[in-house]
């Protein structure tokens, strides 16, 4: 990993500094984009959506009712998730780029577990550094953070710049064992921490305990994104979440039926043998070589 360093000025920075990521991520083959997702904890698919899917989801967008945070009247959020307001984010959940990566990623058997939608003020400051996952639960991801494998995937619609709102963070946090990885902490920066710029249409993915966070919005102009959650179907919540209402499962677009499964799906199985009958002889998804072949 690549990155050279520029100062913030920006008041509204919680890091004075950005280590900007320079990984030619266009460039990587599918076992090279899975060891740096597993690895270093992100991975950025360059420009996958195209100029008039960007559009259509800005316009489906526009108008929707959105709150504010507790810490900010500039970083705003859709009240209800973007998928049931918008056709075309509801067709995003099964969008053959990203998900064709999230099932060499994950297997075939995938939930989608909630959408985000998010408009970053001008003006809006910094997002601290925090996971999108708690083992046992929280408040602000209720159950769906307790499931043990999560991804996210940020479609970002406008172009990220210094100015604009980039994306940062904390490289193989998910990894450690550490204390100071516990997923109920939060940072206000890090001295390793680094920043993606991003052309608009790119989706940036990231496991759920990754540290991660924001710089300020200090363009004249919003920034938007979508998030969209996934896990594979055996990585069930701790506890039983509500379900999608079955009408907007109905109405929902073909390409994202096979993803909105029930939400408590679980591979779950308390009661366990030593020597379980019909135990298999290999598994590629766990190969050690996996990073040099799929």
């Amino acid at each position: 990993m690549r990155s050279i360093q520029i100062r913030s000025k920006s008041p509204l920075a919680e890091a004075d500094f950005m280590n900007i990521d320079e990984t030619d991520f266009s460039s990587m083959s599918r076992p090279e984009q899975i060891r740096h997702f597993e690895v270093e904890g992100y991975l950025v698919l360059p420009s996958v959506l195209t100029p008039d899917v960007i559009g259509r989801l800005k316009s489906e967008l526009a108008n929707v009712e959105m709150s504010h945070t507790s810490y900010s009247t500039q970083q705003t959020r859709s009240v209800e998730q973007p998928q049931w307001l918008s056709r075309t984010t509801a067709e995003l959940i099964g969008y053959p780029p990203v998900l064709d990566f999230l099932t060499d990623l994950m297997g075939s058997d995938i939930v989608f577990t909630r959408g985000f939608f998010q408009r970053s003020l001008p003006g809006c400051p910094g997002i601290s550094m925090h996971t999108d996952g708690q083992p046992h639960g929280s408040n602000l991801f209720g159950y769906e953070g307790s499931c043990p494998r999560l991804v996210r995937v940020l479609y970002y619609l406008d172009t990220l710049s210094v100015e604009r709102a980039p994306f940062r963070l904390i490289p193989r946090s998910h990894l450690s064992f550490h204390a100071d990885a516990s997923p109920y902490l939060r940072y206000k920066s890090h001295p390793e921490e680094i920043t993606l710029i991003v052309p608009a249409g790119s989706a940036v993915l990231i496991p759920s305990l990754l540290f991660h966070g924001s710089h300020p919005n200090m363009d004249s102009s919003p920034r938007e994104l979508i998030q969209l959650g996934y896990r594979p179907a055996w990585a069930g919540p701790i506890q039983p979440v509500d379900e999608w209402p079955a009408d907007l499962v109905a109405s929902a677009p073909d390409i994202a039926k096979p993803l909105l499964q029930s939400l408590n799906t679980t591979g779950q199985a308390f009661e366990q043998e030593h020597k379980p009958a019909n135990m298999r002889s290999e598994a590629s998804g766990i190969n050690p070589g996996r990073w040099e072949s799929c």
